[in-house]
């Protein structure tokens, strides 16, 4: 029988322990990715009234103009609105509270897959509680940096849709309460490193505080 050098056992040994080392960080990383109904409702809690009614007529205004724009967007498929319309929903969830979801999608897919489903459930969940019941609210699909700009706008859109079409599917939530956009890869979390998993999310944004 062929005997192995003690030398190349132990290099054997190092190379098997840290590839099992990586898989297991990047396990461990994708599990802490995923957050629960609880982290969900947390992130997306309105601001409380006291709070709100502090501001000045101005800001009143400007809340008021937003919320009819919100309006104007129940009910429309993503890939009907202008890029104007992306950058002013996009300005006006940056004050509103929101929460960045990984969602797994297969390569090349806006079907929701296995892999996903705890995380669109325990969204599903949030949504319907007590807290957040009602709520308009808005589901923003977002890629990496791999691809045209017009494919993954087209892809984001889609992956948004879809999230936006299990919820009202399984959850009853109504589909004028759920507004979904797509901005492809013009938005990217981690810019730093545009093919980053980061950048491959869904946002959901609470458009309508109670």
């Amino acid at each position: 029988m062929f005997a192995i050098p003690t030398g190349i056992k132990v290099s054997l040994a190092f190379v098997i322990l840290a590839a099992g080392t990586a898989l297991s960080a990047r396990f461990e990383a994708v599990l802490a990715a995923e957050r629960s109904a609880e982290d969900i409702i947390k992130a997306l809690k309105p601001t409380p009234r006291l709070l709100r009614s502090m501001t000045s007529p101005a800001e009143a205004a400007r809340t008021a103009e937003e919320a009819r724009f919100v309006d104007t967007l129940r009910n429309r498929p993503p890939r009907t609105l202008t890029p104007d319309e992306r950058e002013k929903i996009a300005s006006i969830g940056q004050k509103m509270p929101s929460i960045d979801l990984e969602v797994n999608f297969g390569f090349n897919s806006a079907t929701i897959g296995l892999a996903a489903m705890s995380q669109v459930r325990a969204l599903g969940q949030a949504l319907t509680s007590h807290d957040l019941k009602g709520g308009t609210f808005l589901i923003a699909g977002h890629t990496d940096a791999k691809g045209s700009d017009t494919y993954n706008l087209g892809l984001s859109e889609r992956r948004a849709d879809a999230v936006k079409a299990f919820l009202s599917e399984n959850y009853a939530i109504e589909l004028s309460n759920l507004v979904a956009v797509g901005y492809g890869k013009t938005r990217l979390k981690n810019a730093a490193e545009p093919f980053s998993f980061e950048n491959r999310r869904v946002q959901v944004i609470n458009m309508a505080e109670k």
